[in-house]
């Protein structure tokens, strides 16, 4: 049978079968045979089993399940889980509530602003949902916030766990597009924060014109007037940074004292010491004969909340960017520190362990399966010839370049609206990821030309955008029914969706920014 025939019943049978509700990974490993008999024959399951195509498809499967950064995924879904069960999210809240309650808005903010902070800790995105519908969703709708605000907000933050590293959805795209996961995670750092930033923007716009949908709470007497907020914000900023500072310090002395890495890899040299122990010194001498000891006190307190959060995106995010370790080695470094600070609060039970470690079991196997199917499927459709049919079917449709790229992202944000991220990465990828390294590297974007090295990194980062958009798109938007499983009955999911659409919209411009301007993800490089 001709590859355009059996694509059209891929296509179909897909469609087909996760309407009627078989999962994705079942669905894939079907399809996948079905594939290699119509165009191989029936011969290929029976006489010939093991060898050929099969043979070629088994190694792929042992390929990708076997790559040392795939054990990084368990590990930040258990440095997750460890975070949902634990007290550490919720002191986070109580203490950027307590900052930022007389703002308008303030609530919803301090929604988004956790949501980063915990997409930067472990990239996980169900968690985050599900945690904040837990603990801010209630607080919103008491104070009397409009609802498809409080919805909108909880959802679309909770869901920057694609964007922002370490993103999961990144670290499986690397596997998959043999793409440096390091380079991946630089890239989304920028449009990742933006959108982050615009959402921030949105709200305090947009209860800035309707104050009536973000009413400010009742003053209480732990309420910080302005001239507190600048006095103990500024005092716990010098103290974070003196405290930064001292580390380096540290660590320079471990390297020269201990440590037998080569001088010239070691990242702290002699003059980023002098401003180490600078920094260290003033931030000292302004507690002592500035701010004073008692406000130094106090400001700990109101602050304190935020310290295990910081410490683990620190160790997390500094080891990667920092050229300290690996993505897996950060992952492993990472569930240790949120151990360890779980154990230091007093909170550590081997209850609290065990329910963690079997959710991240039962995740990880869920993810693992669909893995398997989608691979497969995948591996059958590139032995039968489909990535170079639908090659030479987008190229041979004369469209320009932008028109290459736009029929793209319409791809992926229609089936991103019906299917899981990861079986649109392991499905489409390696059908797409071909067609944009052979388009002109000096007509994408507006300015070009982007580096050749990074057109597979960029088109990631793309990828991830439209995967924002889909964990919001209905009928399927997995984020919805996250927030729907832990909100009041009177919520219903069409209520979940109408407040989605502001935060879709601007989803949808920050796609169109790394789309015309790609340099936006080189940045950091």
């Amino acid at each position: 049978m001709d590859i355009g025939t059996i694509s059209l019943i891929l296509l179909i049978g897909m469609l087909l079968l996760l309407a009627i509700g078989m999962p994705l990974g079942f669905a894939s490993g079907f399809l996948a045979v079905v594939v290699l008999v119509l165009k191989f024959g029936p011969d290929l399951l029976f006489s010939s089993f093991g060898t050929g195509p099969l043979n070629i498809l088994a190694q792929r499967l042992y390929g990708i399940t076997t790559n040392y950064v795939l054990i990084s995924v368990p590990l930040f879904i258990l440095m997750a889980t460890l975070l949902e069960r634990s007290n550490i999210a919720r002191d986070m809240y109580s203490c950027l509530n307590l900052w930022m309650s007389r703002t308008r808005g303030g609530i919803a903010v301090v929604t988004a602003i956790m949501a980063i902070v915990m997409a930067a800790m472990s990239g996980i995105i169900g968690g985050e949902v599900v945690l904040l519908g837990l603990i801010a969703l209630p607080q919103m709708l008491r104070l009397g916030y409009n609802q498809d605000l409080a919805v909108g907000t909880i959802c679309a933050s909770g869901s920057l766990g694609t964007m922002i590293p370490p993103s999961i959805v990144l670290i499986f795209y690397g596997l998959i597009t043999d793409t440096s996961i390091h380079a991946l995670f630089k890239a989304a750092f920028v449009p990742g924060f933006i959108l982050a930033g615009l959402y921030i923007v949105y709200i305090l716009v947009r209860t800035r014109m309707h104050p009536e949908q973000a009413p400010l709470p009742e003053p209480t007497e732990d309420d910080l007037s302005g001239h507190d907020k600048k006095v103990f914000g500024a005092t716990l900023l010098v103290m974070v940074i003196a405290t930064t500072a001292a580390l380096v310090a540290l660590r320079w002395g471990f390297l020269h004292g201990f440590s037998t890495i080569e001088p010239e890899t070691r990242l702290v040299d002699m003059q980023t010491l002098q401003v180490s122990l600078g920094l260290a010194g003033l931030g000292l001498a302004y507690v002592l004969f500035v701010s004073g000891l008692k406000t130094a006190r106090l400001a700990w307190d109101k602050g304190k909340g935020l310290v295990a959060p910081l410490i683990v995106v620190f160790v997390v995010l500094g080891s990667i960017y920092g050229g300290i370790t690996g993505i897996t080695e950060a992952a492993g470094i990472g569930s240790v520190a949120v151990l360890l600070l779980i154990a230091m609060r007093g909170e550590l039970s081997l209850t609290l362990v065990r329910e963690a470690l079997m959710r991240t079991f039962k995740s990880t196997g869920t993810i693992i399966w669909v893995t398997f199917g989608a691979t497969a499927l995948a591996g059958a459709y590139t032995i039968a010839g489909g990535p170079t049919y639908v090659a030479n079917l987008i190229v041979g449709s004369e469209l320009p370049t932008m028109g290459v790229l736009l029929v793209m992202m319409t791809v992926f944000l229609f089936l991103g609206a019906f299917m899981d991220w990861t079986g649109i990465v392991l499905l489409v990828m390696p059908v797409f990821l071909p067609i944009i390294k052979k388009l002109p590297v000096a007509e994408l974007g507006l300015f070009g030309p982007l580096d050749a090295y990074y057109v597979s990194v960029w088109f990631g980062i793309l990828f991830c955008v439209n995967m924002q958009v889909s964990f919001l798109s209905p009928p399927f938007g997995p984020a919805a029914f996250y927030l729907k499983s832990v909100a009041p009955p009177h919520i219903t999911l069409p209520d979940i969706f109408r407040g989605f659409l502001p935060f879709i919209c601007i989803q949808l411009f920050v796609l169109l920014m790394v789309l015309l301007f790609p340099e936006i993800t080189m940045l950091l490089r």
